[in-house]
């Protein structure tokens, strides 16, 4: 057995520990892009008799943003879309994930809601179905029900500006 060997895997495993060092995680690539949404269909937050499905959007290009009150995070993103759902540029569905219910209504009644309306997803298999694995996350959706971006993490005024809004004009044929 050649005796550097050991140190040749070494050297190859600092590299690849290395460059992971240097990624975002926020830049995970989704199987989910260019795919169609999981279909689903939740009670809403706000009113429990009613549900809301991925169907009910279709025709639509409309944003999914996962929220829940327990999000530390979600709280520096919460005034950036409230400000934004004022526009009426797209409309955004909530996905209230793993929450309780009356948590999530006096989290929107403190803070805001924009939202068009909120999903109440109480035991997360809907976020399991979009590769949540933290909120807040975000999901641009076209108008044929197919996922075209996802953020991970906090959706901040910059990455509206240039990353959100173009793509909604260019699936909106407004481009």
């Amino acid at each position: 057995m050649n005796r550097y060997l050991p140190l040749g895997i070494f050297a190859v495993i600092a590299v690849f520990l290395g460059i992971g060092l240097f990624l975002d995680p926020r830049e995970v690539p989704s199987p989910l892009i260019d795919k169609p949404a999981p279909a689903f269909s939740l009670p809403q937050l706000h009113e429990p008799a009613k549900t809301i499905s991925r169907d009910d959007m279709k025709g639509k290009v409309w944003l999914l943003n996962v929220w829940a009150s327990w999000c530390v995070a979600c709280r520096e993103e919460h005034p950036v879309l409230v400000e934004f759902a004022r526009t009426k540029t797209v409309p955004i569905i909530g996905l209230n994930y793993k929450d309780e219910r009356q948590d999530g209504l006096r989290w929107l009644a403190q803070f805001g809601d924009p939202y068009l309306l909120s999903a109440y997803d109480n035991d997360g298999r809907t976020g399991i179905d979009f590769g949540v694995y933290g909120v807040p996350e975000t999901f641009v959706i076209d108008k044929n029900g197919v996922i075209r971006y996802k953020r991970i993490g906090v959706v901040t005024p910059a990455i509206l500006r240039e990353q959100i809004l173009p793509l909604v004009r260019q699936l909106n044929g407004n481009a």
